[in-house]
């Protein structure tokens, strides 16, 4: 699975680890990340991010 990348502050989503203190079980992929959720360091939404190359 890949990862990606916030373009405003760094954080890595990573499927493998989730974001389990938002609700987001490890192997989420980032394609199925809910709507809503935000980046859990800047708060900004998925658009910001960018596949890790």
């Amino acid at each position: 699975m890949e990862k990606y990348v916030c373009n405003v502050c760094g954080y890595e989503y990573d499927p493998a680890k989730g974001d389990p203190e938002h609700g987001i079980a490890p192997g989420t992929k980032f394609e199925d990340l809910p709507a809503d959720w935000v980046c859990p360091l800047c708060s900004v939404d998925k658009t910001h991010f960018e596949k890790n190359a």
